[in-house]
């Protein structure tokens, strides 16, 4: 499995603190185990946030694009381009 990005670990730590901190807030509990479980969904949200950022692919910068029209000094450049009717 390929290392998480900086923009991974930045997103999913940043969800980790503020849900786990939001679900405390808003469950108002108290138990040890309602912490517990709070503080267990923030992790697992967390992951998931993590592991669904975009990650971002190698630029194209070193590839050869192909491209469809001919050269200038070919004799297929000398015709003029055909038009098409979508009429027939």
């Amino acid at each position: 499995m390929p290392r998480p990005t900086s923009a991974q670990l930045a997103y999913g730590s940043a969800t980790v603190v503020l849900s786990t901190l939001a679900m405390l807030l808003l469950s108002e509990t108290r138990s040890g185990l309602g912490v517990g479980l709070v503080t267990v969904a923030g992790l697992a949200l967390g992951l998931l946030v993590a592991l669904t950022v975009p990650v971002s692919r190698p630029s194209r910068a070193g590839r050869t694009v192909r491209t469809h029209r001919p050269l200038a000094g070919s004799a297929v450049a000398a015709e003029p381009p055909r038009e098409h009717s979508l009429h027939g």
